[in-house]
């Protein structure tokens, strides 16, 4: 018994465990369809918007272009050619069945001949939109227009007489009729022509570059036209497209003006060269002669009277001196006169500097003071030590050489001379300084004189030309 209970038992707990795994994989089953069905209830609302979104975008595009479209077709261009189409078209039916009864009610085979004269002056109204079209001469267009006129005034007078003949009307109604039917008649081509006429002046006016062109062009050939009837003339004998108009001009110009600068002429060439020696004459302030004396000599009063101690031509630097020092030293004082002879009086003799000469390395010959009628003469007496000296200060100015003095003048002219075949980059004043050897300040005012000789040369040069 108890075996059996046992199994009993264990089938029993295997049924309920079996029974809850069933429940359990129900319940998954149920929870995975419910879970699809939510998801696929989630992408069928995700479309739907979808689809409601671009549904709007496209009516939003649909009546963007409506607008577009409405407001291109009204624009005032638009407005203007339709409306004028419309008005014509009015026209026509209202002056075409006056015509065409006029005609009949003379006889009945004269009724082609209201659409001949109305068809005629529309057709030459057509013939003057081409003519626009295909630039043709102006006296085609007016041709054109002058026929639209005759068929247009000879349909309005017709017009005009039916109406004063319409019967049950007063007098005053008559008037009224036959002047409107004349009106319409002569409404439709006018419109159409000044339709016309204002679009090719609106095409051809409508960039401000090519209105700009269109002005330059007349005032060119209206201030030069001798000029422009030349290039003309040059275009038309070359082949068809081979010689632009521009080029033909600059030909002509040259040809006429003698340059290739445009506006140029000979008269203004001689103004300019009038306005360049009159430039060069202020800034020489009026120079003494041709060879610049005058404005060097001033130049260089001018720079000695501001500083001077300057030696005009003090040709070298301190440190050339120095450097010459050893050759100035082997200068003695003069030799001892013979015996006899008295001392020369203050009178008599050279005027000597009143600076005291500085002691120098190395003896020298002792020279005695002796009397003499005779000034002294200086002459070189050997230094007794046999290697070089070196310089010990500054040597006076009665132990220097003695160097020729230049005047302006000459210093003048040695710059012309060496400086003749230099260009104007190199006229500078450390190269004239170097070429003649003087000081920077004289180099200065030798360049300031030659540069204006040269300028006063090239202002005779081009006023002979």
């Amino acid at each position: 018994m108890t075996a059996f209970a046992e199994e009993r038992r264990a089938d029993r707990a295997a049924d309920a465990e079996q029974r809850r795994i069933d429940a359990a994989a129900v319940d998954a089953r149920r929870i995975e369809r419910e879970k699809a069905a939510d998801e696929r209830a989630s992408r069928l609302n995700e479309q739907r918007q979808t689809d409601r979104v671009r549904a709007r975008e496209a009516q939003a595009r649909t009546r963007a272009e409506r607008r577009a479209a409405r407001g291109e077709a009204l624009t005032p261009g638009n407005v203007y050619r339709k409306g004028t189409l419309a008005l014509v078209t009015a026209s026509a039916l209202g002056s075409l069945p006056a015509q065409v009864l006029h005609f009949v009610g003379i006889s009945p085979m004269l009724l082609p001949l209201p659409l001949a004269i109305e068809g005629a002056a529309w057709v030459m109204a057509a013939g003057v939109a081409y003519a626009d079209e295909r630039h043709l001469p102006g006296w085609v267009r007016w041709f054109l227009r002058l026929l639209v006129l005759a068929a247009a005034g000879f349909a309005a007078s017709i017009n005009y007489t039916y109406g004063l003949h319409l019967p049950g009307l007063s007098a005053p109604d008559r008037q009224a009729a036959g002047i409107g039917l004349a009106a319409v008649t002569l409404l439709g081509p006018v419109l159409f022509e000044i339709r016309q006429w204002v679009t090719t002046l609106s095409a051809d006016t409508n960039s401000p570059e090519e209105r700009a062109r269109r002005r330059h062009e007349r005032k060119r050939r209206r201030q030069h036209r001798s000029i422009a009837q030349l290039a003309d003339r040059f275009v038309s004998a070359a082949p068809f497209g081979q010689l632009d108009f521009e080029e033909a001009f600059a030909h002509a110009w040259e040809i006429e003006t003698g340059t290739s600068t445009p506006g140029m002429t000979p008269r203004l060439h001689q103004r300019a060269a009038r306005s360049t020696a009159a430039l060069a004459q202020a800034q020489r302030s009026a120079v003494g002669d041709s060879t610049g004396r005058g404005l060097f000599g001033r130049l260089f009063r001018r720079q000695t009277e501001s500083s001077p101690i300057q030696n005009p031509n003090q040709d070298e630097s301190p440190q050339s001196i120095t450097n010459r020092l050893g050759s100035d030293l082997q200068e003695s004082a003069p030799e001892t006169p013979p015996a006899g002879t008295e001392p020369p009086t203050p009178e008599s003799a050279d005027p000597a500097p009143a600076v005291a000469p500085e002691p120098v390395a190395g003896p020298v010959a002792e020279v005695e003071p002796v009397k003499s009628a005779e000034p002294p003469v200086l002459r070189p007496v050997a230094a007794v030590e046999s290697g070089p000296r070196r310089a010990t200060g500054r040597v006076p100015q009665s132990a220097r050489t003695p160097r020729p003095t230049r005047t302006p003048d000459e210093l003048l002219t040695e710059a012309r001379s060496a400086t003749a075949d230099w260009p104007d980059e190199k006229l500078t004043a450390e190269a004239i300084r170097k070429a003649v050897r003087t000081s920077s300040a004289n180099g200065r005012l030798l360049r300031d004189a030659l540069k204006a000789e040269r300028a006063e040369r090239a202002v005779s040069e081009a006023q002979a030309a």
